[in-house]
């Protein structure tokens, strides 16, 4: 039987945007190998956008004349209707969505389409294509964050006043309020945003007229085509220009960690919402049920935002992992890029509107929370401060006396407030009843109120300057 790593018959001509160098096609299975049109088509419109300001640009400086720049320009409109409404037929034989492209542009005008590749090549081409759909990427993930941010806002308003357990370790620790919680998501998605923002700026310069390394001989105007394309500048060096892959790279760290961010966010809605906690549950609309066990109801949507997390952490290493050896300029493994970073940032994107949804829509149980701030002995450290402020000790001091009146308290059973004067006495002669005013955790939420803290007046002022900054974003 005839391998299929052996070539096609050596009298079928090999692909004509490439092929004068070579006699004999690629083998089969090299053809499917090599090709990457079965993703890269989705860079379509990037492509047609960057061929319509090469051929003004060229048409401008004299290279192509204006009954060609017409004949392409209305050519490539077919081409991104045909797309558009499903009915361009992608070629492998064609390999790429650039050569797909010029191949069909030249069934439509001829000639003329063969000028179109005038002094550029695939390499600045596909990396012209990559920085735009980046940059739009990034703008749709940047939206995205504040819509998720709009909702956690509203959502903590809702709950200045809703007192919970604050946690270290898990365990209960000083008490906070929900708003206060929720508040700490925001700003870590702010951080996330600025993160999305600061790889968008470094990705929008223009790699067009690189060529394949060196440039052109060709008197381009490379300060045409990127203004055309809306990008900064030209890239200032041509080599660095098809061979950078690091505003990728950039990208995809920066949703990473945004996707980071909604990790931990649903890692606490998945323990808030099981009977152990009964602090918040999830929508049915975010919820799914169990194929055998009726009474179930899964905080599903929460579970797969932390489950892709790990998805777009691994198209990072993937993508990192390829480039960390390529030498200058274009390597094929550079091909590589496409999937991991499409499936990171889309993945990103789809994330940051189910998390939207799932705050928006969370059932909030402030009782259950209310009770679970007063267990643990959270107020611990209320006391400590008391104990420092009223009766001049030091803090060590202080925090010794505490610590045994908590062991005290665990061997019988009650929380620090409910110990008896007698017992409060005995840690220390001056410590009387009057402390447990200090011992609620609505007094200890009220006591921190300085910027920063869980303060109900100091959540609310937050809240305010979130809501301003949100509705003009820098």
């Amino acid at each position: 039987m005839e391998s299929a790593i052996m070539a096609s018959d050596p009298k079928t001509p090999t692909n004509t945007m490439w092929g004068g160098r070579f006699s004999v096609p690629p083998a089969e299975i090299m053809e499917k190998f090599n090709a990457s049109i079965g993703f890269d088509q989705k860079l379509a419109r990037q492509d047609i956008e960057g061929s319509r300001a090469h051929a003004r640009m060229l048409a401008r400086q004299g290279i192509l004349s204006e009954a060609d720049r017409e004949a392409i320009l209305s050519g490539l409109d077919q081409v991104e209707t045909e797309i558009a409404e499903g009915r361009f037929v992608f070629s492998t034989a064609l390999e790429d969505i650039h050569m797909n492209v010029e191949g069909r542009l030249k069934e439509l005008i001829g000639e003329a389409a063969g000028r179109l590749h005038t002094g550029r090549s695939r390499n600045d081409q596909v990396a012209t294509d990559i920085r735009l759909w980046v940059r739009e990427s990034l703008e749709a993930i940047a939206s995205a964050l504040l819509g998720w941010q709009g909702a956690l806002v509203d959502l903590a308003e809702a709950h200045v006043d809703t007192v919970m357990p604050g946690f270290t370790h898990l365990q209960p620790a000083t008490p906070v309020t929900f708003a206060h919680h929720l508040l700490a998501y925001v700003e870590m998605a702010d951080r996330d945003r600025g993160r999305i923002l600061d790889a968008k700026a470094r990705a929008n310069e223009c790699p067009l007229g690189a060529a394949a390394l060196a440039g052109t001989s060709h008197p381009i105007d490379r300060d045409q085509t990127a203004k055309a394309l809306g990008f900064d500048r030209p890239m200032g060096n041509s080599i660095d220009a098809v061979s950078a892959r690091d505003f990728a790279l950039e990208a995809m760290n920066a949703a990473a960690l945004a996707a980071i961010t909604m990790s931990r966010f649903a890692e606490e809605v998945v323990i808030w919402s099981t009977p152990q906690f009964g602090f918040v549950r999830s929508a049915e609309a975010f919820s799914t049920g169990s194929s055998i066990m009726p009474q179930k109801r899964n905080p599903d949507a929460a579970e797969l935002l932390r489950g892709k997390t790990g998805r777009v952490i691994g198209a990072w290493t993937s993508l990192a992992i390829t480039m960390k050896g390529l030498p200058l300029a274009y390597s094929k493994d550079m091909q590589e890029d496409k999937e991991p970073l499409f499936d990171a940032l889309d993945t990103v994107r789809d994330c940051l509107a189910i998390a939207a949804g799932l705050t928006e829509s969370l059932e909030v149980f402030p009782d259950a929370m209310a009770q679970a701030a007063s267990l643990g002995h959270t107020t611990a450290v209320d006391l400590a401060d008391w104990l420092v402020r009223h009766l001049n000790l030091p803090f060590r001091e202080a925090h010794h006396v505490v610590g045994a009146l908590v062991s005290v308290a665990d061997r019988e059973g009650v929380q620090l407030h409910e110990l008896s004067d007698e017992t409060l006495m005995a840690a220390h002669p001056r410590l009387d009843g009057s402390v447990r005013a200090h011992l609620s955790p609505t007094a200890s939420v009220a006591a921190r109120d300085h910027f920063g803290g869980p303060a109900p007046a100091q959540s609310r002022a937050r809240i305010a300057t979130w809501k301003e900054r949100l509705a003009s974003p820098r």
